[in-house]
């Protein structure tokens, strides 16, 4: 018995002298997340330990390895961990995730990811089905609507009413009989615009040549040419002679070769199915987002189709029936078009105990909205046309007044379009989740948000293959002294200009009022720096992309993601491989084609890909360097042939500024390469290698890709949206710098933007207000940047004059 208590009494000192209390449980002291020797992307053997229960912010500048830390590593280890307790079944369904390259991962918990990437773009997709409010509503409908109309389903627009009839065979005591039975479904989807709110209407003139034969190319649709199976079905299925021209079809041989519906047909001995190209194209084209589609396949699109509002539905996508059916003289699409603060209050007016819990959990959610600062959107609105920051913030709304706690959460810079009084409600979101004993992570960039960190890791210290690594970790304060790029630019306030450029003429938006602008008139100022800024949500994108972006001349510049495969590199996607492959099969007096790992250069064991990849069911996919090409991607034939010294593979191995230096002098000069290249070290791009796979890019790298790529499009007028998104403030100073030399070349640039840098280096400011939704749609200031901040008649000028420090 002693011996026992002796044994116990030893364990607890042992303990005791284990921790910093004498009354700490063991299991209270894993409260660190350890990662030793992480080698993701560019890591470089990283090891850092991160706090549990605080907020921590990750720095650095665009592509140092933020995200390949915290995404890549700690957020995809935890989510690998958690996909392993389900069953091999179940696990089938799922995406295989590799264990991230790192030595050792401890402490962590399960990951709730917040990231930047935009919502799905399905065109019925809207923010009520992203976010469940449509599924409540429906429920509440089908209980309290009046005329009682059916089931949810009967209010949802993806839903289509479906009747039929027919015989059914059943045996009853060992006889059979025939019975005669129905079904009917009643859904709320509009049969004329089958849920989509809006109708195509096609130009014939952009489908074909009416002057011309089937045989004599005349189909201008993108991928229906008569060398392939379209061919062979349009010849051989006898509804029209292929060689007459369109103009001179009967009435019903054009009806066929637009129209048909699906018909079985046999061809050349092969069954297949004969299809008219209208409804052909509706299911190929129509069927996706119009900006999720290819270029060439989008301007045939705008080309040929014009998209009108439903007639039938008024453009709600439901049903006359599920229109019909009212709570307090408002049907479903009523409340759906409402704004959701508004919408808020009208469900806090309804007191019936019958539907008391789904009541008290939709008026959480639409709380959640405004909470969040997106109380302006309506549920009707498709999520493929919100912001990032919008889409991010949405994200966020369901993790609100979450009852899980030590969960470790990972945001993707939260702040992304936000206004800096936007910006401290988010800090307040962010507090209040790791309060309730949360661990948050968060990568940032702007200073406000690193501010109220518990705990900063800086990485760095430059990027790409001069980043990888921590060099800095501690307080917010401690990164302030620290010689680090983030610390030295942590109090950066960028000045007033002591004079503005002066304008050379002005671009007039009359009556503007697309989404919730009211009417409104402005003189945008050309020739100079012109910033459109505004609390998020009131009306900037709608006045500039509605009423600027589509004219001659304007060259617009969004915040959608650059979407790319492995194949896809910084040399492809600029444009900057042609003339790269032209100057090697001049040199070499062959092919440009073997001049490409997609095409005939090829490795043929990996198909230009430089690596194998091994499928193992329902474990993750190994990917492993191609042994024949050693991951270089190209036949060693192709190899031999060298410009200026240097074959394509060690070409594309250069970072942006040792080719700029290679093509622009020697053998090697290659001016239309050089002139992309410079662009390229234009946007702080200088680092990048020109066949890094474009998926290892981050968000800022992207962003800056696109904007380099842009440049070069002919233009008087540059509309760049949110261009600091994802840059370090270092970086910042350089975009500014890139804006000025546009703007000195004779260019106008106009900027919707939120950064107080950008405001203060305007020329001149549009300020657009006074709040969001059906509070803002107005100009609540327009001049220079000196007499808004002496003004502070507005929130932006508020919070512009505390950047400067006046």
């Amino acid at each position: 018995m002693s011996t026992g208590t002796k044994t116990g009494t030893t364990g607890r000192a042992k303990r005791r002298e284990n921790s910093e209390s004498p009354d700490l449980h063991l299991a209270d002291s894993h409260d660190l997340i350890r990662v030793h020797g992480a080698r993701e992307n560019n890591l470089k053997d990283v090891s850092v330990e991160l706090p549990k229960r605080r907020l921590t912010v990750f720095t650095g500048v665009s592509g140092s390895g933020k995200s390949s830390l915290v995404f890549a590593t700690i957020a995809a280890e935890s989510q690998r961990m958690i996909n392993e307790t389900y069953s091999a079944f179940v696990q089938g369904f799922m995406p295989s995730l590799a264990r991230p390259d790192v030595d050792v991962l401890d402490g962590l918990t399960t990951a709730i990811i917040v990231d930047q990437e935009r919502m799905g773009s399905n065109p019925r997709s809207t923010v009520g089905t992203a976010t469940d409010a449509n599924a409540m509503l429906r429920i509440l409908f089908s209980r309290l609507g009046k005329p009682h109309i059916g089931s949810p389903q009967a209010f949802s627009f993806n839903v289509a009413s479906i009747s039929g009839a027919g015989a059914v065979t059943i045996e009853r005591g060992g006889q059979e009989t025939k019975e005669r039975r129905s079904f009917s479904i009643t859904g709320g989807m509009c049969p004329r615009c089958e849920g989509r709110g809006s109708v195509t209407d096609f130009d014939l003139t952009a489908l074909y040549d009416d002057s011309k034969s089937l045989n004599e190319g005349a189909l201008t649709i993108p991928g229906y040419s008569m060398e392939g199976w379209y061919g062979r079905i349009f010849r051989g299925c006898g509804y029209f002679d292929p060689d007459k021209p369109i103009a001179k079809f009967t009435k019903k041989q054009l009806q066929d070769l637009l129209y048909k519906p699906p018909t079985k047909i046999k061809v050349e001995g092969v069954n297949v199915t004969y299809e008219g190209l209208i409804p052909k194209i509706q299911k190929s084209f129509l069927a996706k987002d119009v900006d999720a589609m290819q270029p060439h396949i989008r301007a045939f699109v705008e080309r040929a189709i014009t998209f009108a509002t439903c007639p039938d539905c008024d453009g709600t996508r439901l049903s006359e029936g599920a229109r019909s059916s009212k709570i307090k003289g408002k049907s479903i699409a009523d409340v759906c078009t409402m704004q959701i603060s508004d919408l808020a209050d009208w469900v806090r007016d309804l007191k019936e105990p019958s539907v008391a819990p789904l009541l008290t959990g939709l008026q959480h959610l639409l709380d959640s909205f405004t909470e969040i600062g997106l109380g302006y959107l309506s549920l009707d609105r498709p999520s493929g046309t919100l912001s990032g920051g919008e889409a991010q913030r949405t994200k966020m709304i369901r993790h609100l007044g979450s009852s899980l706690t030590d969960v470790t959460y990972v945001f993707d810079e939260p702040t992304i379009g936000l206004h800096p009084h936007d910006i401290q409600r988010m800090n307040g979101l962010l507090l209040q989740l790791r309060d309730k004993g949360n661990t948050v992570l968060v990568v940032e960039h702007k200073p406000e948000a690193i501010a109220i960190a518990d705990h900063v890791v800086d990485l760095g210290p430059r990027a790409g293959t001069e980043g990888g690594q921590v060099v800095f970790e501690g307080t917010v304060e401690g990164l302030r002294s620290s010689d680090t790029l983030t610390g030295r630019h942590l109090d950066d306030r960028a000045s007033l200009k002591q004079s503005v450029r002066t304008p050379s003429g002005a671009l007039e938006v009359r009556g503007a009022d697309s989404h919730n602008l009211c009417g409104v008139d402005v003189d945008i100022p050309l020739g100079m720096l012109v910033v459109v800024t505004g609390v998020a949500g009131s009306g900037k994108s709608s006045l500039i992309h509605g009423s600027v972006s589509g004219r001659d001349g304007v060259v617009s510049i969004d915040q959608g993601a650059i979407k790319g495969s492995r194949r896809s590199n910084p040399a492809t996607y600029t444009g900057l491989l042609e003339p790269i492959r032209k100057a090697f099969a001049k040199a070499n007096g062959v092919k440009p084609a073997l001049f490409s790992s997609n095409s005939e250069g090829a490795c043929p064991t990996c198909n230009g890909a430089g690596v194998i990849y091994t499928d193992l069911g329902v474990m993750a996919t190994v990917e492993s360097p191609c042994e024949e090409c050693e991951g270089k991607r190209f036949q060693a034939e192709v190899l031999e042939y060298t410009l200026g010294g240097r074959n394509i593979a060690e070409v594309l191995a250069m970072p942006v500024a040792e080719a700029e230096e290679f093509f622009g002098s020697g053998e090697a000069r290659i001016p239309a390469a050089h002139k992309i290249l410079q662009r390229l070290a234009d946007v702080g791009l200088g680092y990048l290698s020109l066949g890094q796979p474009l998926t290892t890019l981050s968000g800022g790298e992207r962003q800056r890709l696109k904007l380099a790529t842009a440049m070069a499009d002919k233009g008087d007028t540059y509309v760049l949206d949110e261009p600091t998104t994802g840059l370090h403030l270092a970086d910042v100073e350089q975009l500014l710098g890139l804006l000025d030399r546009l703007v000195d070349s004779g260019k106008s640039v106009i900027v919707i933007e939120h950064h107080q840098a950008v405001m203060a280096h305007a020329d001149w400011i549009i300020d657009l207000g006074p709040g969001a939704g059906h509070d803002g749609g107005r100009i609540v200031f327009e001049g220079r940047p000196e007499d808004l901040v002496s003004a502070r008649s507005t929130l932006t000028g508020e919070h512009l004059a505390a950047y400067v420090g006046t």
